[in-house]
Protein backbone atom coordinates (compact mmCIF):
# COMPACT_ATOMS: atom_id res chain seq x y z
CA UNK A 1 0.00 0.00 0.00
CA UNK A 2 1.23 3.61 -0.93
CA UNK A 3 0.26 5.98 1.90
CA UNK A 4 -0.90 9.59 0.91
CA UNK A 5 -2.51 12.61 1.65
CA UNK A 6 -4.97 14.88 -0.06
CA UNK A 7 -3.89 18.18 -1.19
CA UNK A 8 -7.21 19.71 0.20
CA UNK A 9 -6.33 19.36 3.87
CA UNK A 10 -3.53 22.25 3.12
CA UNK A 11 -6.73 24.15 1.16
CA UNK A 12 -5.59 27.26 2.78
CA UNK A 13 -2.13 27.33 1.75
CA UNK A 14 0.55 27.06 -1.31
CA UNK A 15 0.44 23.59 -2.72
CA UNK A 16 4.22 23.56 -2.93
CA UNK A 17 2.97 24.01 1.43
CA UNK A 18 1.26 20.60 0.78
CA UNK A 19 3.87 18.81 -0.79
CA UNK A 20 6.85 20.27 1.82
CA UNK A 21 4.68 18.86 4.90
CA UNK A 22 3.12 15.93 3.30
CA UNK A 23 6.62 15.10 2.55
CA UNK A 24 7.80 15.47 6.15
CA UNK A 25 4.86 13.47 7.65
CA UNK A 26 6.72 10.81 6.26
CA UNK A 27 4.04 10.17 3.44
CA UNK A 28 4.99 8.04 -0.07
CA UNK A 29 2.94 9.87 -1.98
CA UNK A 30 0.24 13.07 -2.37
CA UNK A 31 -3.03 13.49 -3.70
CA UNK A 32 -3.70 16.72 -5.57
CA UNK A 33 -7.03 18.48 -5.03
CA UNK A 34 -8.80 20.42 -7.37
CA UNK A 35 -12.12 20.90 -5.46
CA UNK A 36 -13.00 24.51 -6.15
CA UNK A 37 -13.86 26.45 -3.18
CA UNK A 38 -11.91 24.09 -0.75
CA UNK A 39 -8.02 24.63 -2.53
CA UNK A 40 -6.45 26.42 -5.34
CA UNK A 41 -4.24 23.94 -5.97
CA UNK A 42 -4.51 21.76 -9.35
CA UNK A 43 -6.50 24.61 -10.91
CA UNK A 44 -8.20 22.53 -13.97
CA UNK A 45 -8.66 25.77 -16.26
CA UNK A 46 -4.44 26.69 -16.08
CA UNK A 47 -3.09 23.02 -15.63
CA UNK A 48 -0.61 23.66 -18.39
CA UNK A 49 0.75 26.12 -16.68
CA UNK A 50 0.88 24.72 -13.06
CA UNK A 51 2.19 21.33 -14.94
CA UNK A 52 5.82 22.31 -14.88
CA UNK A 53 5.55 23.22 -11.09
CA UNK A 54 3.65 20.15 -9.94
CA UNK A 55 6.76 18.07 -11.72
CA UNK A 56 8.91 19.68 -9.61
CA UNK A 57 7.60 19.46 -6.41
CA UNK A 58 6.87 15.90 -7.09
CA UNK A 59 10.47 15.30 -7.64
CA UNK A 60 11.94 17.94 -4.86
CA UNK A 61 10.09 16.46 -2.30
CA UNK A 62 10.32 13.26 -3.46
CA UNK A 63 6.47 12.09 -3.60
CA UNK A 64 4.78 10.37 -5.77
CA UNK A 65 1.54 11.78 -7.71
CA UNK A 66 -1.01 9.16 -6.41
CA UNK A 67 -4.23 10.65 -7.61
CA UNK A 68 -6.68 13.70 -8.68
CA UNK A 69 -9.88 14.43 -6.97
CA UNK A 70 -11.86 16.22 -9.45
CA UNK A 71 -15.44 15.80 -7.38
CA UNK A 72 -18.21 16.42 -10.65
CA UNK A 73 -19.09 14.20 -13.45
CA UNK A 74 -19.32 16.90 -16.29
CA UNK A 75 -17.39 15.55 -19.43
CA UNK A 76 -15.93 18.80 -20.62
CA UNK A 77 -14.14 19.02 -17.39
CA UNK A 78 -13.59 15.57 -16.90
CA UNK A 79 -11.93 15.77 -20.34
CA UNK A 80 -9.39 18.13 -18.98
CA UNK A 81 -8.93 16.16 -16.09
CA UNK A 82 -8.05 13.10 -17.78
CA UNK A 83 -5.51 15.43 -20.19
CA UNK A 84 -4.07 16.91 -16.73
CA UNK A 85 -3.73 13.28 -15.96
CA UNK A 86 -1.71 12.08 -18.51
CA UNK A 87 0.84 14.51 -18.61
CA UNK A 88 1.57 14.59 -14.94
CA UNK A 89 1.32 10.76 -14.37
CA UNK A 90 -1.20 10.81 -12.07
CA UNK A 91 -2.94 7.21 -12.45
CA UNK A 92 -6.21 7.53 -10.88
CA UNK A 93 -8.65 10.54 -10.78
CA UNK A 94 -11.62 10.40 -7.86
CA UNK A 95 -14.54 12.00 -8.55
CA UNK A 96 -18.21 11.97 -6.62
CA UNK A 97 -21.05 10.18 -7.81
CA UNK A 98 -24.00 12.70 -7.82
CA UNK A 99 -27.63 12.23 -8.01
CA UNK A 100 -29.78 11.12 -5.05
CA UNK A 101 -30.12 8.08 -3.12
CA UNK A 102 -32.84 5.39 -4.04
CA UNK A 103 -33.91 7.23 -7.19
CA UNK A 104 -33.72 5.12 -10.02
CA UNK A 105 -33.31 7.40 -13.13
CA UNK A 106 -30.81 9.18 -10.66
CA UNK A 107 -29.14 6.12 -10.39
CA UNK A 108 -29.43 5.42 -14.03
CA UNK A 109 -27.78 8.85 -15.18
CA UNK A 110 -25.04 8.43 -12.66
CA UNK A 111 -23.87 5.05 -13.99
CA UNK A 112 -24.32 6.05 -17.73
CA UNK A 113 -22.21 9.01 -16.60
CA UNK A 114 -19.83 6.93 -15.45
CA UNK A 115 -19.25 4.29 -17.75
CA UNK A 116 -18.85 6.83 -20.76
CA UNK A 117 -16.14 8.56 -18.40
CA UNK A 118 -14.42 4.94 -18.12
CA UNK A 119 -14.34 5.06 -21.78
CA UNK A 120 -12.28 8.49 -21.77
CA UNK A 121 -10.02 7.09 -19.39
CA UNK A 122 -9.35 4.56 -20.87
CA UNK A 123 -8.16 6.64 -24.04
CA UNK A 124 -5.70 8.13 -21.81
CA UNK A 125 -4.38 5.33 -19.67
CA UNK A 126 -5.91 5.95 -16.39
CA UNK A 127 -8.61 5.05 -13.82
CA UNK A 128 -11.46 6.57 -12.86
CA UNK A 129 -12.98 5.86 -9.25
CA UNK A 130 -16.19 6.61 -7.63
CA UNK A 131 -17.21 6.73 -3.91
CA UNK A 132 -20.22 6.05 -1.77
CA UNK A 133 -21.42 9.50 -1.43
CA UNK A 134 -23.75 9.78 1.64
CA UNK A 135 -27.20 11.00 0.16
CA UNK A 136 -25.99 10.24 -3.24
CA UNK A 137 -27.12 7.94 -6.15
CA UNK A 138 -23.73 5.40 -4.92
CA UNK A 139 -24.11 5.80 -1.35
CA UNK A 140 -23.71 2.03 0.17
CA UNK A 141 -22.58 -1.51 -0.82
CA UNK A 142 -25.55 -2.91 -2.67
CA UNK A 143 -25.59 1.02 -5.24
CA UNK A 144 -21.61 0.19 -5.46
CA UNK A 145 -21.86 -3.38 -6.42
CA UNK A 146 -24.88 -2.14 -8.72
CA UNK A 147 -22.56 0.36 -10.86
CA UNK A 148 -19.41 -2.24 -10.21
CA UNK A 149 -21.65 -4.43 -12.47
CA UNK A 150 -23.16 -2.22 -14.81
CA UNK A 151 -19.40 -0.78 -15.77
CA UNK A 152 -17.36 -3.36 -16.39
CA UNK A 153 -14.24 -1.40 -17.77
CA UNK A 154 -10.85 -2.09 -16.46
CA UNK A 155 -10.69 1.45 -16.25
CA UNK A 156 -13.44 2.02 -13.64
CA UNK A 157 -12.46 1.27 -9.83
CA UNK A 158 -14.25 1.63 -6.22
CA UNK A 159 -12.96 4.69 -4.41
CA UNK A 160 -13.67 3.06 -0.98
CA UNK A 161 -13.84 5.61 1.79
CA UNK A 162 -14.79 4.39 5.28
CA UNK A 163 -16.68 7.74 6.74
CA UNK A 164 -19.31 8.06 4.10
CA UNK A 165 -20.00 4.21 4.89
CA UNK A 166 -20.17 4.46 8.06
CA UNK A 167 -21.86 7.82 8.34
CA UNK A 168 -24.58 5.79 6.16
CA UNK A 169 -24.96 3.13 8.98
CA UNK A 170 -23.26 0.09 7.22
CA UNK A 171 -20.01 -1.28 8.88
CA UNK A 172 -17.06 -0.28 6.62
CA UNK A 173 -15.10 -3.20 6.99
CA UNK A 174 -17.91 -5.95 5.87
CA UNK A 175 -18.50 -2.88 3.27
CA UNK A 176 -14.93 -3.42 1.65
CA UNK A 177 -15.27 -6.69 1.36
CA UNK A 178 -17.60 -7.04 -0.36
CA UNK A 179 -16.34 -4.23 -3.02
CA UNK A 180 -12.28 -5.05 -2.88
CA UNK A 181 -12.32 -6.81 -6.02
CA UNK A 182 -12.59 -3.41 -7.98
CA UNK A 183 -11.21 -1.34 -5.29
CA UNK A 184 -8.59 1.01 -7.12
CA UNK A 185 -8.17 3.56 -4.27
CA UNK A 186 -9.09 4.24 -0.55
CA UNK A 187 -9.63 7.86 0.78
CA UNK A 188 -9.45 7.21 4.27
CA UNK A 189 -10.42 9.15 7.15
CA UNK A 190 -12.21 8.95 11.04
CA UNK A 191 -15.55 9.82 12.09
CA UNK A 192 -17.22 10.15 15.84
CA UNK A 193 -20.87 10.01 15.53
CA UNK A 194 -22.98 8.86 12.27
CA UNK A 195 -24.63 12.75 11.51
CA UNK A 196 -24.51 13.06 8.13
CA UNK A 197 -20.93 15.60 7.95
CA UNK A 198 -17.60 14.43 9.03
CA UNK A 199 -17.49 16.47 11.60
CA UNK A 200 -14.74 18.94 12.22
CA UNK A 201 -10.93 18.42 10.92
CA UNK A 202 -9.51 17.24 14.01
CA UNK A 203 -12.11 14.49 14.51
CA UNK A 204 -11.36 13.19 11.28
CA UNK A 205 -8.05 12.00 11.74
CA UNK A 206 -7.39 8.44 11.93
CA UNK A 207 -7.71 6.88 15.47
CA UNK A 208 -10.11 9.62 16.77
CA UNK A 209 -13.31 8.62 16.10
CA UNK A 210 -15.45 5.54 15.71
CA UNK A 211 -14.16 3.20 12.63
CA UNK A 212 -12.60 0.25 12.86
CA UNK A 213 -10.09 1.55 10.78
CA UNK A 214 -7.29 -1.53 11.91
CA UNK A 215 -9.85 -3.71 10.25
CA UNK A 216 -10.19 -1.61 7.55
CA UNK A 217 -6.32 -1.87 6.74
CA UNK A 218 -6.72 -5.64 7.97
CA UNK A 219 -9.13 -6.55 4.76
CA UNK A 220 -7.05 -4.38 2.30
CA UNK A 221 -3.76 -5.96 3.73
CA UNK A 222 -5.16 -9.77 3.02
CA UNK A 223 -6.49 -9.16 -0.02
CA UNK A 224 -3.53 -7.86 -1.34
CA UNK A 225 -4.26 -4.54 -1.65
CA UNK A 226 -1.19 -2.81 -3.19
CA UNK A 227 -2.91 0.85 -4.57
CA UNK A 228 -3.19 4.67 -2.66
CA UNK A 229 -4.06 5.21 0.87
CA UNK A 230 -4.91 8.86 0.70
CA UNK A 231 -6.21 10.89 3.50
CA UNK A 232 -8.81 13.17 3.11
CA UNK A 233 -9.65 15.79 5.73
CA UNK A 234 -12.38 18.59 4.70
CA UNK A 235 -12.90 22.03 6.09
CA UNK A 236 -9.29 22.69 7.49
CA UNK A 237 -8.82 25.74 4.91
CA UNK A 238 -8.86 27.96 7.84
CA UNK A 239 -6.26 26.32 9.42
CA UNK A 240 -2.41 26.92 10.09
CA UNK A 241 -0.04 25.37 8.54
CA UNK A 242 0.97 23.51 12.28
CA UNK A 243 -2.58 22.68 12.76
CA UNK A 244 -2.69 20.67 9.42
CA UNK A 245 0.53 19.25 9.90
CA UNK A 246 -0.04 17.72 13.29
CA UNK A 247 -3.80 15.88 11.08
CA UNK A 248 -1.44 14.54 8.52
CA UNK A 249 1.18 13.64 10.70
CA UNK A 250 -1.12 11.97 13.60
CA UNK A 251 -3.06 10.32 10.68
CA UNK A 252 0.17 9.19 9.10
CA UNK A 253 1.60 7.56 12.48
CA UNK A 254 -1.96 5.68 12.98
CA UNK A 255 -1.75 4.30 9.64
CA UNK A 256 1.86 3.22 10.05
CA UNK A 257 0.89 1.65 13.56
CA UNK A 258 -2.22 -0.12 11.49
CA UNK A 259 0.51 -1.35 8.45
CA UNK A 260 3.29 -2.83 11.51
CA UNK A 261 0.65 -4.49 13.39
CA UNK A 262 -0.50 -6.61 10.32
CA UNK A 263 2.47 -7.11 9.20
CA UNK A 264 2.41 -5.05 6.26
CA UNK A 265 5.21 -2.77 7.20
Amino acid sequence: MKLGANSVLFGGHSLETAFKYVALAGYDGIELSTIDGMSEHLVLDRWQELAPDIKRFAAEYGLELLAMEQPGRDPQLMEVAFQAAAELGIPIINCGPGGKADDPPSVQECIDSLGALSERAAHYDVTVCVKAHVGAAIHDTPSMLHAMEAIPSPNFGIDMDPSHIYRGGENPVEALQAVISRVRHVHIRDCKGRQQNPGPPAMQVNGRGDIDLLGYMRVLHEHGYAGPVDLEIIGARDHTVEQCCIIAAEARGHMQACLQALGAR
